[in-house]
């Protein structure tokens, strides 16, 4: 039986890294509302599509071999045969995570829409590596396997909620991937940890402290991001004029316009 209060694990970052940086996104988008056209006068959202999915894709890619990095790269230590064992599970399962987040992503949009979303499925191969990333080192293969698929098909319904019912506009759905994903990670690392998780019969005390860790950090991120982004649109305002924004800031930052 582990001990409430001091296992709290954050291999990587799930926690510290991915969800205060989506709580942060949630607290900026509110404060900086939405972008003009967004939402119509009945309150329904509309989609602005990205510019080039491609390049969309490319980054995706080049953030999932970069992962290879930020994940076995925190064992901080590749010399000896348990560090080189222990690095090589933690490429297994963060690749599993991210390769079982974007299959649930995409069969989910493609039940409720009819198609396979490309965008919502580059965002849920890194819903996956988000969620990883909290217990890459612990978790066994089925279970990077297990946090990927949950955090790709939550990841979908996240992100409706937000724009469709908050009315927050989140351009990229970082608060989905980064918050909620992370938040996640965080908490089925205390349910399939196999060294203590809750589901291999090690009790809920190391459950009990993912969920007490997590909620610790975000309440603490969300408090700094309101007093951070209110506080600056207060004092000095977060977004440019209406003209400028429709325009394109490319034009106005640097003379030029970036795109066709």
């Amino acid at each position: 039986m582990t001990t409430f209060g001091d296992v709290f694990h954050d291999f990587a970052g799930s926690a510290i890294v991915h969800s205060v940086g989506g709580v942060l996104a949630l607290v900026g988008a509110m404060a900086l509302g939405p972008r003009i056209g967004k939402y119509g006068k009945d309150g329904k959202s509309r989609a602005i599509p990205g510019h080039n999915l491609t390049m969309a894709a490319l980054g995706v890619f080049i953030l999932w071999l970069g992962w290879f990095g930020f994940n076995p790269g925190s064992q901080l230590a590749a010399s000896g045969e348990v560090n080189r064992i222990a690095i090589s599970h933690v490429f297994l399962t963060t690749n599993l995570a991210a390769a079982a987040g974007g299959t649930a992503t995409m069969v989910i949009t493609w039940l409720k829409y009819g198609k396979p979303s490309l965008s919502l499925t580059l965002n849920g191969v890194l819903a996956g590596l988000v969620g990883i990333t909290a217990g890459c080192d612990l978790v066994s293969p089925i279970g990077a396997v297990a946090i990927g698929l949950v955090c790709g098909a939550v990841l979908v319904y996240s992100i409706e909620f937000i724009d469709h019912r908050l009315h927050i506009d989140d351009p990229v759905g970082a608060s989905s991937v980064h918050g909620v994903c992370g938040i996640l990670g965080t908490l089925l690392t205390g349910l399939l940890s196999t060294s203590n998780g809750a589901l291999y019969g090690h009790g809920w005390g190391f459950f009990g402290a993912e969920c007490f860790g997590i909620l610790v950090i975000d309440l603490w991120a969300a408090v700094c991001g309101f007093l951070l982004f209110f506080g600056i649109k207060k004092a000095h305002g977060l977004r440019v004029g209406s003209r400028v924004e429709e325009e394109g800031l490319d034009i106005y930052e640097h003379g030029e316009a970036c795109y066709n």
